[in-house]
């Protein structure tokens, strides 16, 4: 299964953009484990966040959708952190993943 990253930073060169894509994609991949295992916890993420919202209490999840829940949180956070550095909370990182 495969996905698609976009980043959507103002005021970049194509290139800038593509490597800061590269490096996004990168340590998402890192911190997931590999590459085939993104597009998979990300959806499983996504279903999880659809049924419980967008901040789930991890009390009332089951112990395998907290394991996605928690990886997926901490592989995003080092990917938007080794992009968008400390203005990672300044409405800058934005990206979409399709799968």
């Amino acid at each position: 299964m495969t996905y698609q990253l976009t980043l959507f930073q103002a005021d970049v060169s194509p290139e800038e953009l593509r490597k800061a894509e590269r490096l996004f994609r990168d340590t998402l991949e890192a911190a997931l484990g590999s590459p085939e295992l993104v597009a998979p916890v990300y959806l499983a993420w996504q279903r999880i966040v659809g049924t419980y919202g967008e901040s789930p209490d991890l009390e009332l999840l089951s112990d395998a959708e907290r394991v996605v829940v928690e990886q997926w949180q901490a592989a995003e956070l080092a990917a938007v952190s080794a992009v968008f550095g400390p203005n990672r909370y300044m409405g800058d990182a934005m990206f979409e993943i399709r799968v």
